[in-house]
């Protein structure tokens, strides 16, 4: 029989077991309640509980006719039912269910409504087709208990189909269907956010939470990665990622591995939101563990995948060090890695030639796009080379270095930024080039990074951000250097640019055109952040840059795509850390089109929050930061006029730095406190 010979999971008489609080035999070391408590908590989509049920149920004929989730009965050989978590979950499936004969239960899962059937969305990297369905089978008439193979765990997908096989005219009665959630594996309480954020919009506060639990989503337990090489028949993710319990990869149903470009945007994100550090620090050393200790390289990826030969992820690992060490200061980290540190700066500053004073990238592998080596100008200004020589400067100081490196870091970071502006800027055009050739491609990535990271002056700064606006389409902005494709990774760096240089509008409407148009696609999660797609709105993200045409590849829940998260909190509400746990901070809100919004997030010095709330003529502000903290109050005018600007009460005048239409004051010393503004 057909059954007999495929992949079975474990067939019992007993009764589905009581969750856990944490996944499996892993020590409980997350908090355990959220550290700001209000309305806002209604749009954390994390479940209550570790043991989820599906909310909905239909069938595969009337998908659109569902009903609550109830026992079902499936009678025949073909028969099946879908069920709907209503969110992206993730873990080992349990049923209950009992028969009137032999036969075997189909199971399938996938994120995306378009591919809900008998077979599985695909994830395992063979690109030989779907993933196929696991298997239990049943031998006689009665009671029966299916629980999915660990070593068959579903990372992501938001519906479950279940199917039966059978030669006979044999139904089978389901009784109950489990989940038992396993991502975030150190958390007794998924809904334990350490950050929020919350605003008059309702879509942004929707578009927050969806970067925020897709972190969640993709924090796992470390013996549970992909398999590779990729298996020939289904699927394995019980391979081993790195030290811990906990760590964070790129996405929930795949990679499933350590990604360090993609922690460029997921990290600071999951720093605001969830507050989550200790997969983020697993991630890193892993990198570290697996660096070249002759030539100082790191590795593209994280374990089993291991792809080597990529100078931009090789940076990647440098600046998501400096980010680490900004939101905790763990010096014990710092120490034990500085060594490997110098050596990858040493490794990447030595491709670095002249008379150009560029670098030239031989590590060739990168995000996606279609080109990258020579003098590209994201290696430039992305992590390589400028924000890694200058974030490396800080860490030299942060380290206790003596030898002058934060200096000379610091001297080769602006013989760079120059190098950038002389021989990769295209003044016909008013953006940069790829690379310092005649090409007339003007990259999305290199001008949103030449932004962010401050790489040009007021003016050039005014006509990037403008010509980014060209590849906008109405459901986001179409990559350049990947054409057709809409890279919401990419598309993070963006709209941070252009928060930075002082655009918080096109911010926000390219929010809302891109993750708005994800969040409210019926065919979507409603619940997390996809990796990419097409602008022809289909999820046919990559299909000519390595995935094959299988549009069932794309991940719903990628870390990477994230931006909205960290951009709402750090440059809308406006609250940074500047110096790591946050000793000194800045806040410096955006109101565009909002009324209200506000934000917090905790580090080992306690909470940060910030609240503001504008009319027409005026706006208060209220905030509160740790004791023996200190930072800058950078407050925008209301009109053209100079603003008048009371610190709980008191008219504030001297010491009052005003510039570019805002009127910055510091703060010393920790509390709460109002500022008003009119």
């Amino acid at each position: 029989m057909r059954w007999s010979n495929i992949l079975s999971g474990v067939l019992a008489l007993a009764p589905l077991s009581a969750a856990q609080d944490c996944w499996r035999n892993t020590s409980c070391s997350g908090p355990t309640e959220t550290a700001f408590s209000g309305p806002w908590d209604e749009n954390i989509f994390a479940p209550s509980s570790r043991s989820v049920s599906p909310e909905k149920q239909f069938l595969i004929t009337q998908p659109d006719k569902t009903a609550d989730y109830a026992p079902f009965t499936l009678r025949g050989n073909g028969s099946l039912v879908v069920y709907d978590f209503g969110t992206e979950v993730g873990g080992i499936v349990r049923v209950n269910y009992s028969s009137t004969g032999s036969g075997a239960l189909g199971v399938a899962f996938t994120e995306a409504k378009d591919y809900i059937g008998e077979w599985s969305d695909s994830s395992n990297g063979g690109f030989k087709g779907p993933d196929g369905a696991l298997y239990g089978n049943f031998t006689e008439a009665g009671s029966h208990y299916y629980v999915q193979p660990d070593k068959a765990l579903r990372g992501g997908f938001r519906y479950l189909t279940l199917f039966l096989i059978t030669s006979g005219n044999v139904s089978v009665q389901i009784e109950d269907v489990d989940l038992e959630i396993g991502f975030q594996p150190t958390w007794s309480n998924l809904k334990a956010y350490q950050g929020y954020f919350h605003s008059d919009d309702d879509l942004l506060n929707k578009i927050w939470y969806s970067g925020a639990y897709t972190l969640q989503t993709n924090e796992v337990p470390t013996d549970t990665g992909r398999q590779i090489p990729a298996l020939a028949v289904g699927w394995a993710n019980n391979a081993t990622l790195g030290p811990g319990d906990t760590i964070i990869v790129d996405g929930a149903k795949r990679d499933r591995a350590v990604w360090p470009g993609d922690m460029g945007i997921a990290v600071p994100s999951a720093f605001v939101s969830l507050g989550d550090l200790d997969s983020v620090k697993n991630a890193l050393q892993v990198m570290y563990n697996t660096q070249n200790n002759s030539t100082g390289a790191f590795d593209e990826s994280g374990p089993p995948l291991s792809q080597k030969d990529s100078d931009t992820y090789h940076m990647w690992t440098m600046v998501g060090t400096y980010n680490y060490m900004l939101f905790t200061n763990d010096s014990d980290f710092l120490e034990q890695n500085w060594e490997g540190y110098q050596k990858a700066m040493t490794y990447i500053y030595d491709k670095v030639t002249y008379p150009s004073g560029l670098l030239n990238v031989t590590g060739t592998r990168d995000w996606a796009r279609w080109q990258q080596g020579y003098n590209n100008s994201e290696a430039q200004m992305m992590t390589s080379l400028y924000h890694t020589l200058e974030t490396g400067a800080k860490l030299a100081t942060w380290a206790g270095d003596s030898t002058g490196l934060s200096s000379t870091w610091t001297d080769r970071a602006e013989k760079l930024r120059l190098a950038i502006n002389e021989y990769c800027w295209d003044e016909g055009y008013g953006a940069f080039k790829d690379n310092a050739t005649d090409t007339t491609l003007h990259p999305q990535d290199a001008n949103s990074m030449a932004l962010l990271f401050g790489v040009v002056d007021e003016e050039r700064a005014a006509s990037i951000s403008e010509r980014l606006t060209d590849n906008w389409t109405p459901i986001g902005a179409v990559a350049p250097e990947l054409p057709e494709n809409i890279s919401p990774f990419i598309s993070s760096f963006e709209i941070q640019g252009h928060l930075t240089v002082g655009q918080p509008a096109r911010a926000l409407e390219l929010i809302r055109r891109s993750w708005g148009w994800y969040y409210n696609n019926p065919n979507g999660t409603h619940s997390t952040v996809i990796e990419g797609y097409l602008q022809n709105g289909s999820f046919g993200y990559r299909g000519d840059r390595g995935y094959y045409w299988d549009t069932a590849y794309v991940s719903h829940s990628h870390g990477w795509s994230s931006g909205p998260t960290s951009a709402l909190t750090n440059f809308i509400v406006g609250i940074t850390v500047t110096s790591p746990l946050g000793a000194t901070w800045s806040i410096a809100p955006q109101f565009v089109d909002l009324t209200s919004a506000e934000a917090g997030f905790t580090t080992a010095l306690g909470k940060f929050q910030a609240a503001w709330s504008k009319t027409s003529d005026s706006y208060t502000l209220e905030f509160t930061v740790p004791q023996g903290t200190s930072g800058n109050l950078t407050l925008p005018y209301i009109s053209a006029a100079k603003p008048s600007i009371q610190i709980d009460g008191t008219e504030i005048s001297r010491g009052v730095v005003y510039a570019n239409e805002t009127a910055t004051v510091s703060v010393n010393g920790g509390g709460t406190y109002k500022v008003t503004v009119h």
